[in-house]
């Protein structure tokens, strides 16, 4: 995370160093950046000969929801669909401020105040931001329990960010800055492991406002680098189970529904000895279990042919590309290099998935993003960005008798949904009455691309208002956690409905 705030530019700089900064080989070209030879010892997972997926869209299709291949399945659905009457929509130019999604803005804490309030959340969603990082910064709690009146302080930034109508992105640590003469970096396992109990009724408590945890603790800044008590640098099976034993804490401490950000990619292979075979599928991600629950955070993207040192080995990357496709990937840029460019920059959000973005840090970076003029498809295409190509239905619809109605929709962004979310659709009659039927398609599953979801239900009166309903299933009276398409003349703010037809 940028060390932001109360960091000086030394440390700043200092922080670009972190994971082992190095000169990209000559032969090294920014668009097909390279690793390091995987040196993966002995008794960790060996190197996989080849990524499976290929370019991103490459990968199998899921079930119910994904992408369709434009081939002759679109044809078949074309014969199904005669008859049906056709309506199309109009999609919008700008970005759709929409929940769990795009550039966030970053707060240090030390828990000695509640500085989180409604104000300051609403004060971020004018600009655009929906997203508050929250690192709460302990050096005072190296060895000792966090004192009540911080955890109190703590539900109070969890109030004011439900009140305002955000969602944070967790992460504590203890140090930010990797001096010598800071040590102790970090606590003994022991301790840590009593911050995570302490923490526990909170995260537990509030669910519904935390999008995701990254895996601090660990290491200046909680980047799992620079560390006094975890193996600085983790060789063996063995040398990597103390940082699992804290990420499997963090996980209990967390609602089964969220997930756990760690550094890198080799993180969460090494520490349970998997390799690329490995990667999430359709038929693993979101089932409860502990892999589908570990996501990612990348605090160098695009700094360097590895990042930094976020790529170690030979296979780092194809993980992630194959890993992110079902889990949060986030984090900021730390520096100017050739890797950042935009056609760079891009190609790499699509890749990995990227959900979330520093909006302030680092400047630099983001200032050649305008420069160069794709900053503005950055925005709209962090995490999710659905939009509603065309609808079809059952022409002169009657009450009480079953209507048909396919949905065709396309993700631009460079996610799909990543938390829970309702699929809904509302079918608001005359008179006001309101009657609600499920999709049948879970969002997490419209990856980017284009999906067909098929639906059928008896209308309850021939003359009203269908809408599409994505509520968060925590906060689903809440407009400001509901989902917008990205269409004209479609989202009712208000209510938090799209307006799919009116009959």
């Amino acid at each position: 995370m940028r060390k932001t705030l109360f960091l000086s530019a030394v440390a700043a700089i200092c922080a670009l160093l972190a994971f082992g900064c190095k000169e990209p080989a000559p032969d090294v070209t920014p668009d097909d950046p390279q690793e390091q030879t995987d040196d993966t010892p002995e008794d960790n997972t060996p190197e996989e000969p080849a990524d499976p997926w290929g370019e991103p869209g490459d990968q199998p299709l899921d079930d119910e929801g994904e992408e369709q291949p434009a081939t002759d399945l679109e044809e078949a659905y074309a014969r199904q669909d005669a008859g049906l009457t056709v309506k199309a929509f109009t999609e919008i130019d700008g970005d759709v401020v929409n929940p769990e999604r795009g550039f966030y803005y970053p707060f240090d804490l030390s828990g000695d105040y509640n500085n989180i309030t409604a104000s300051t959340v609403k004060s971020q969603r004018k600009q655009g931001r929906t997203i508050m990082y929250m690192q709460y910064v302990f050096p005072k709690y190296m060895s000792k329990d966090i004192p009540d009146k911080v955890l109190t302080n703590m539900q109070k930034d969890f109030d004011g960010l439900r009140e305002g109508g955000g969602k944070c992105i967790l992460r504590f640590c203890y140090k930010q800055n990797e001096s010598e003469s800071n040590k102790p970096w970090d606590p003994e396992e022991q301790w840590v492991m009593r911050h995570i109990e302490q923490v526990k009724p909170l995260l537990q408590r509030n669910e519904d406002v935390i999008m995701v945890f990254q895996a601090g603790y660990v290491g200046v800044w909680g980047e799992w680098y620079y560390t006094d008590h975890f193996v600085m640098k983790p060789q063996s099976f063995e040398d990597y189970q103390p940082r699992r034993r804290v990420l499997e804490a963090m996980l209990d401490a967390l609602p089964a529904s969220r997930q756990v950000a760690v550094r890198t990619p080799d993180f969460k292979m090494r520490m349970y000895g998997i390799g690329l075979k490995d990667t999430l599928t359709a038929a693993t991600a979101h089932d409860g279990s502990i892999l589908s629950r570990i996501g990612g955070y990348n605090d160098c993207f695009g700094a360097s042919s590895d990042d930094y040192g976020t790529y170690s080995y030979s296979n780092s990357r194809a993980f992630w590309k194959g890993d992110t496709r079902y889990t949060f990937m986030g984090g900021e840029t730390c520096g100017v290099s050739e890797y950042c460019t935009c056609e760079v920059s891009i190609k790499d959000m699509e890749r990995y998935h990227w959900t979330y973005l520093n909006s302030d840090y680092n400047k630099s970076v983001i200032n050649r993003w305008k420069t160069q003029g794709c900053y503005n498809e950055v925005l709209r295409r962090l995490g999710y960005r659905i939009v509603a190509e065309r609808v079809k239905y059952t022409p002169e619809p009657r009450s009480g008798e079953p209507f048909r109605l396919v949905l065709y929709l396309r993700n631009d962004g460079f996610s799909a949904f990543q938390n829970p979310r309702d699929a809904k659709l509302v079918f608001v009659a005359s008179d006001g009455t309101k009657t609600t039927f499920d999709l049948g398609s879970d969002p997490r599953t419209w990856h980017p691309g284009q999906h067909r979801i098929e639906t059928s239900f008896t209308l309850p009166a021939s003359k009203g208002t269908l809408y599409l309903h994505l509520a968060d299933p925590l906060l689903p009276d809440r407009v400001e956690y509901s989902a917008a398409l990205a269409n004209e003349g479609v989202w009712d703010s208000t209510t938090g409905y799209n307006k799919l037809l009116e009959l």
